[in-house]
């Protein structure tokens, strides 16, 4: 995972990296690459891209996007349904603004996720039940789709480095295609080397030079095949201001952070990053484990999220990106039918609900059924893997592809391939 790092919280980080980042030597290097790296301006089509958001813990269904008003009280919950702008489907009272935009949602009920019961969202971030057998789909997509512009094939908002959760793990892909992590860090380390001035930008043969000048022994080659992987991507992206840019929410207006809320203030951030072009975007907000006080919990949170899922839709669509960006809303699994203690719900990995936006998917519209008590789904449930496939061909890559694992074995990207045909899509 690459890290950059910030005035504002100065945190110990990989030494030696942060000590080539700021050598002045490594910056003249990879200031030397904006001739090879610079933008896609002539291409026709923009890149597509992914965002997921984990509702970490595992959100209930039942009080969110799968009401059950009829059921007993012990199972319907507190909160009541409210219609929404697409004619037979209901969503919880506190996600008003949702409601308003349904029919650029699509509701999919009854997805059967992690067997486990576990928080982990392996099953949400690599499409596999299998805990930490298979890679997570922002490095999937990193080894099928390598990048040549600067940009990070996969950013993760999950976390301030330099933690990494283990589900967004390359496995057997290789480091190179850990997740870009710019969390609780600044963009210094992308920007010119100490006492490196503009004008020597501005010229390749002149930099070339005098690097020569420098030291004429010095094989410029050999010098970057001794670099890592991760300080070979770092140097592409001091290349280019569109990196730094992506990730400095200094450039937005006071009255976006307000429109977007500072419970998702990662969204916004995701809405610049993948409008940047970065391919895949995973982030989390808030805590839904809700054992105990589900209903003060989520009326707590609904209304942020509410807000900020809103924002981060709507700025989709205003700024023609809504083919172009699938997002994606889920938890690792739904919460119980059955109010448990302290009006709490336990886990329920047997079925959840998960909200999919853009992406020219078919929206408006509520996919699957779950039974009287939205315990199971009526019918054969989709997975987090079917939902996937449909990600895979968003992005333009076949989700029936095999890749060798360490011993050369072909290992499927996903164990059921199929759709979720009623999304559509490519």
């Amino acid at each position: 995972m690459l890290t950059v790092y910030s005035k504002e919280v100065q945190r110990p980080g990989n030494p030696t990296r942060r000590a080539v980042l700021q050598a002045g030597l490594l910056g003249c290097a990879g200031l030397t690459l904006p001739t090879l790296l610079r933008a896609r301006t002539n291409e026709t089509a923009r890149p597509k891209s992914v965002i997921l958001i984990w509702l970490r813990g595992g959100a209930s269904h039942i009080d969110s996007f799968d009401m059950k008003p009829n059921a007993p009280v012990e199972i319907r919950g507190e909160f009541a349904p409210i219609n929404t702008n697409v004619a037979g489907i209901q969503v919880c009272e506190h996600l008003p603004k949702l409601a308003m935009m349904m029919d650029k949602l699509a509701i999919l009920r009854g997805i059967q996720s992690n067997d486990l019961g576990d928080h982990t969202p392996h099953y949400i971030l690599t499409g596999s039940p299998d805990r930490g057998k298979r890679p997570a789909f922002g490095g999937v997509v990193s080894h099928l789709q390598p990048r040549t512009d600067g940009l990070p094939p996969y950013v993760s908002l999950m976390y301030e480095p330099p933690k990494l959760y283990d589900n967004e793990g390359p496995v057997y892909l290789g480091s190179s295609h850990r997740p870009f992590s710019p969390r609780r860090e600044g963009l210094e380390n992308l920007s010119l080397a100490k006492g490196m001035s503009l004008e020597r930008l501005q010229d390749r043969q002149q930099l070339l030079q005098q690097f020569d000048s420098f030291n004429r022994e010095l094989n410029f080659q050999a010098a970057l095949s001794a670099i890592d992987t991760h300080t070979q991507r770092a140097l592409q992206m001091i290349s280019t201001s569109r990196v730094r840019d992506a990730f400095d929410l200094k450039q937005e207006t006071p009255e976006t952070y307000d429109r977007y809320g500072k419970f998702c203030e990662n969204f916004l951030l995701a809405r610049r990053i993948v409008e940047a072009g970065v391919p895949v975007v995973t982030l989390k907000v808030g805590d839904w484990d809700t054992h105990e006080h589900n209903f003060r919990d989520m009326r707590a949170q609904l209304p942020p999220l509410d807000q900020g899922f809103h924002a981060l839709v709507s700025d989709l669509h205003d700024r023609g990106l809504e083919r172009d960006v699938a997002v994606v809303l889920w938890g690792e699994f739904g919460r119980a039918p059955r109010i448990s203690r302290i009006a709490g719900r336990d886990h329920w990995p047997q079925a959840g609900a998960a909200v999919i936006a853009g992406g020219d998917f078919k929206t408006g519209q509520a996919i699957g059924e779950t039974d009287a008590q939205g315990g199971i789904a009526k019918g054969r449930p989709y997975t987090p893997g079917n939902l996937f496939a449909n990600l895979y061909r968003h992005l333009g890559l076949d989700p029936t592809t095999t890749i060798a694992d360490q011993n050369q074995r072909p290992i499927p990207l996903l164990d059921d391939p199929r759709p979720v045909v009623e999304l559509g899509g490519a």
